[in-house]
């Protein structure tokens, strides 16, 4: 077995109580993260998987360039997802895109852990997972127009008014974002409030480096899998949004 891999229990979202970050020349007043903090019961399994599987799948957090053909053993394409819950859709997706690189970041301990037990359980080699602030991942091992995709599905939505400044999508990420995709390159976020989705729209619009592909909200992609809560949202008249934006 390998050593147990230690993870705090905290979940991608956003915590805006703290200074402010210097991301690439975009100026805020508050930092932004992908994560606050969260309680979190890791199962017998998930820990299992921890043990067995992250010293392999799961990529220590260095502020420095990371070599995605060194951390993959291979050169492909690299797709970033942004908190990845229990993984459900991450392990359908890498599954569904085999040849595909799928970088992911969760720092929720059972979460990291249900996604190795997905790995395990499907064989997938196309996973890494970097158990730390997607921000900071960002900004430090992401080089520069070196992503094909970002991924981020149903991000924290802050329903309160005085609480929508915490949201993770707005415009010092997704300038961000758009410095570490490659020409062509894509952003594809989903959210089931729309209020939220509306503001994903506004925000990333804004962003001159990014083009919408389509005229307002798109089509869910078909690789994006439609989840047990989404059908019940559906069935009971709740909407769900895609926004895909690509790469000038």
């Amino acid at each position: 077995m390998g050593a147990r891999v230690a993870l705090p229990t905290i979940r991608a979202v956003t915590d805006p109580a703290a200074p402010a970050p210097t991301p690439e020349g975009v100026a805020h007043p508050r930092t932004i993260r992908s994560f606050v903090r969260r309680a979190g019961r890791t199962t017998t399994g998930q820990a299992r998987a921890l043990e067995d599987l992250g010293p392999r799948f799961v990529a220590p957090y260095r502020a420095e360039p990371l070599d995605f053909a060194a951390a993959f053993g291979r050169e492909a394409p690299t797709i970033l997802e942004i908190g990845f819950g229990m993984g459900d859709a991450t392990a359908h997706i890498a599954a569904l895109m085999p040849d595909t690189n799928f970088l992911c970041c969760e720092v929720h301990e059972p979460g990291v852990g249900a996604l190795l037990k997905r790995v395990g359980e499907q064989q997938l080699q196309n996973i890494r997972i970097v158990a730390h602030d997607a921000v900071e991942v960002l900004r430090h091992m992401v080089p520069e127009a070196s992503l094909a995709g970002v991924h981020i599905f149903f991000p924290d939505p802050w329903h309160k008014l005085r609480h929508n400044k915490r949201r993770l999508v707005q415009p010092p990420l997704v300038a961000l974002l758009a410095s570490r995709l490659r020409p062509g390159g894509y952003v594809h976020c989903a959210t089931d409030w729309e209020p939220y989705a509306q503001q994903m729209l506004e925000v990333l619009g804004a962003e001159p480096a990014l083009r919408n592909t389509a005229d307002g909200f798109a089509p869910r992609p078909h690789y994006r899998p439609e989840t047990k809560f989404e059908r019940r949202g559906l069935r009971l008249g709740h909407g769900v949004w895609d926004v895909v934006f690509t790469r000038r």
